[in-house]
């Protein structure tokens, strides 16, 4: 198979004064178009270590992608690396660069300086690929087997994002003419509910008798779950595709409803593709969660068509007077409890006329209410069947309390709602 290297270059990387968004980027389009990714690299502008760190990378791989270092400033060293790495004997100006070049200045009205000119020169070794986005061009090397004991090619991209994101067609064309590629299928199993230690346990018989030519990664996040990701990397994609599903079916029968969807996905949107399938209505009342679900549900696109809004119910008094919880429940049972959660559901559920609601009462953090530990959250889940509650401790700071909270929450409304379209 095919493997690649993706080999970010600059200081400012290292030193964590920019995110590098590249990488990523570079990497799902080489998986997409079925190469492997086998490193991610960062190196430091020290020409010494940039032509070492290739070198080593092109020896164990077939492809080198390298995104940043070819501006026009004095820091910007990548470009004589590349000519010394390739054996180069001197410059030669790139005429579709620099037209591309001049073009960009013109249009803002900036004069054609040397140091732009000078971007339009590369080594003699290299072909290049026009950048209409930008004035560094993409640079391609390419070493015959007897230099790394393999046919390489190593793709020097500008590091400005959108100008990297906009040579990854070119380039992918220009590796599927020079390369072969393979399948890479990836499937997701979206959970929730099991701890990652808990799940690994619970499937281990089934992950041990994986094919071997199957992966599974285990993929934790506190607001979507645990994201199991197959993988198989296949020179048939229909035998490969079907090899997966075959796993998926296993997986299905050990986890049942923990698994709320089959892509990579979060709570909330697997809520409103059950809301839409059943015709139905959401409304929400939040006390610890401070509006949380709310913003996670209409995060989605088209979640208008079936949430129909949410009461922030902080306060004791907005309870009562909005939400019509009884004095008397809060005060024999306390604001943290399972009564005054069920009471919250009922409440926004009549107030807004919705088919389901959710609801929070909780202690985020970090102090107490002297009754229940940090942590605690009673949530209540209302819909045409009656309503239930819940009760989760989560031993987090705030922030990840509330956030584990909401993910719970919506985890239990996609229960009920599963629950009565399977009745």
């Amino acid at each position: 198979m095919t493997t690649a290297s993706v080999c970010t270059i600059g200081d400012e990387i290292l030193i964590g004064q920019i995110v590098d968004t590249n990488s990523s980027r570079l990497a799902g389009a080489l998986n997409e178009a079925g190469i492997r990714v086998s490193r991610m690299v960062s190196i430091g502008d020290e020409g010494n270590v940039i032509i070492e760190s290739l070198r080593n990378e092109l020896k164990n791989n077939d492809i080198v992608i390298t995104p940043g270092g070819l501006g026009p400033t004095k820091d910007d060293i990548t470009k004589a690396a590349l000519a010394k790495l390739s054996g180069s004997g001197g410059y030669v100006e790139n005429e579709v660069q620099f037209s591309i070049i001049h073009r960009i200045l013109s249009s803002r009205g900036l004069d054609v300086l040397d140091s732009n000119r000078a971007q339009a020169l590369v080594p003699d070794t290299c072909e290049v690929i026009p950048n209409n986005l930008g004035t560094a061009p993409i640079m391609v090397f390419r070493f015959p087997e007897a230099v790394f004991g393999h046919s390489a090619a190593l793709y020097a991209l500008p590091g400005v994002p959108y100008e990297a994101e906009g040579a990854i067609p070119s380039v992918i064309e220009d590796i599927r003419r020079h390369f072969p590629v393979s399948s890479i299928i990836h499937r997701n199993i979206m959970t929730y509910g099991l701890a990652e230690s808990a799940l690994a346990a619970l499937i281990e018989p089934w992950e041990n008798s994986l094919p071997g030519d199957i992966h599974l990664a285990y993929l934790p996040n506190q607001l979507t779950g645990v994201r199991l990701r197959l993988s198989i990397y296949s020179e048939d994609s229909e035998k490969g595709a079907a090899a997966l599903e075959e796993e998926i079916g296993k997986l299905r029968a050990l986890l049942g409803d923990k698994i709320y969807s089959l892509s990579d996905d979060n709570l909330q949107s697997a809520v409103g593709r059950l809301l839409k399938e059943a015709e139905k209505t959401l409304s929400a009342a939040e006390s610890c969660t401070g509006g949380e679900i709310a913003s996670l549900i209409t995060s989605v696109p088209g979640s208008s068509s079936y949430f129909l809004g949410s009461v922030t119910s902080y306060a004791v008094s907005v309870k009562e007077k909005v939400l019509g919880v009884s004095p008397d429940v809060i005060a024999k049972f306390g604001v943290v409890s399972s009564e005054v959660a069920a009471a919250m559901a009922r409440g926004v559920k009549k107030l807004t006329g919705s088919d389901y609601s959710v609801a929070t009462t909780g202690l985020a953090g970090p102090s107490g209410d002297g009754t229940n530990r940090v942590g605690t959250v009673w949530i209540g889940v209302s819909g045409p069947g009656g309503t239930k509650t819940y009760t989760k401790n989560y031993q987090n700071d705030r922030k990840r309390n509330i956030d584990r909270f909401s993910a719970t929450a919506l985890d239990y409304l996609r229960q009920m709602i599963e629950s009565d379209l399977n009745s």
